[in-house]
């Protein structure tokens, strides 16, 4: 089997205006949905970020795709590591990637082009195999694959913009009542078990406050915070210390301030305290070389996981064992996706015993509207997306829906995301993403 094709699908996806540390999502997320067609006709489907970048990265790829064995996914890894290797002597620092957003680091910039491929050329050899890719990689040691209720504090909007506009589902909520509001609409729809709040928007009191009433309304959850970055030292002990009690019993406090070092120090701080609350990132803890000094440093207890930044699926069993190993648990970080995306996920995970919290999901905010997956959009039962007995990733796309999203793609003015501009822009003209703001 050799591949004799490579497409790539530019989308435009609905998306609310959800608030973070690095500003206001506009009211479209860019996707970039890859295809690979093999001289067995076997089609093997992938998403990745969207953008000039990435598919610049992909089409850049595509003499070194082109013929390939879809087999010989590490000879091409090792192609790719080369270059990256070649290029890293110009980039600044090892931790750009607290001041980027998701899947804008150039220190990845190779590990995301790689992975969009790895998983659509799993997806065609599970289809060849007529076996799940999950048991292609090694066998799955789970057969359903636990998400958390990602919640964001949000304005009011669907996403979309005149007549592509959506409905508001959740409305506004900008305070700790309409964030309890928000999270029971997202547990009796999807039946999550676990929730997760998008912090370093409001005051790290207000913040604190949600938590809290999260807790009342949900006294079983585990709880989790991230607010990327956005606090110094100081108030992420403060948070720690107010949240001791609420982010226990298998929450945990992620991401509070900025590099490795200031999370060992809060860390410590708190365990001075006797308070023991993990710690988790996908901020400071990007690449391999990361772990084990997050590891050496006390900074870090849970890594954040994600197969389209890290590599690819096989990689990401690579990390969760080498978590493992370390003592670490893991879980999984999230971008807006569509349902190709969160089968990847899902497989992953399935693949992937270390993998041992609640995944994160932007699944709830897009619409099916938007949803490139034959047959509409996948289901969850009981907060989990369950493995198909279906070979490779187990869906298929829609090219009708799939020709829309490539329609709301080329009417959109921007090919890259701003989150810093959108703020500015229907918010606070004066906002500017500040590292620690609180």
């Amino acid at each position: 089997m050799r591949i004799t094709g490579l497409r790539l699908h530019p989308v435009a996806v609905a998306d609310p205006p959800l608030r973070s540390s690095y500003g206001l999502h506009a009211p479209y997320a860019l996707r970039t949905i890859v295809e690979i067609k093999t001289t067995d006709g076997i089609t093997g489907f992938s998403e990745t970020y969207g953008g000039d970048g990435p598919l610049a990265a992909l089409e850049a790829a595509r003499d070194r795709v082109l013929g390939m064995d879809p087999f010989r996914l590490t000879g091409l890894w090792q192609s790719f590591q080369r270059d990256a290797g070649r290029e890293s002597a110009g980039v600044a620092g090892g931790h750009t990637q607290t001041y980027l957003l998701p899947g804008e680091n150039p220190l990845d910039r190779h590990a995301r082009t790689y992975a969009a491929i790895e998983i659509a050329c799993l997806d065609a050899i599970g289809k060849a195999l007529a076996k799940p890719l999950c048991d292609v990689v090694g066998g799955r040691a789970r057969d359903a694959v636990p998400f958390s209720a990602y919640l964001f504090y949000k304005h009011a909007g669907g996403g979309g913009l005149g007549e592509d506009e959506r409905e508001d589902e959740y409305g506004e909520c900008l305070d700790p009542v309409s964030m309890v509001r928000q999270a029971r609409q997202m547990v009796a729809a999807y039946g999550f078990r676990e929730i997760k709040l998008k912090g370093g928007v409001l005051h790290p009191d207000e913040e604190i406050a949600t938590i809290k009433v999260l807790r009342e309304a949900f006294p079983s959850y585990p709880l989790r915070i991230d607010p990327n970055c956005a606090w110094s030292v100081a108030t992420s002990v403060h948070v720690g210390r107010s949240l001791k009690d609420e982010l226990s019993g298998g929450g945990y406090l992620e991401d509070p301030t900025a590099t490795l070092e200031g999370m060992a120090e809060v860390r410590a701080i708190l365990a001075a305290h006797g308070i023991e609350m993990p710690m988790a990132s996908n901020v400071a803890v990007t690449r391999f070389a990361d772990v084990p000094e997050a590891g050496r440093l006390n900074a870090v207890q849970i890594v954040l996981s994600d197969p389209h930044y890290w590599g690819g699926i096989r990689n990401l069993q690579y990390l969760a064992h080498l978590c493992e190993v370390l003592g670490m648990g893991g879980s999984m970080h999230s971008n807006n996706h569509l349902g190709v995306s969160l089968m990847a996920m899902a497989h992953a995970a399935a693949a992937a015993p270390g993998i041992n919290y609640a995944c994160d999901t932007h699944y709830p905010w897009q619409s099916a509207q938007d949803e490139v997956v034959d047959g509409g959009r996948i289901r969850f039962s009981d907060g989990c997306v369950v493995i198909p007995d279906k070979p490779g990733l187990g869906v298929e796309l829609d090219y009708d829906q799939l020709a829309r999203g490539g329609e709301r793609y080329a009417k959109l003015p921007y090919r890259k995301r701003d989150d810093e501009a959108e703020m500015r822009k229907r918010v606070d003209p004066n906002w500017r993403r500040v590292l620690p703001r609180w």
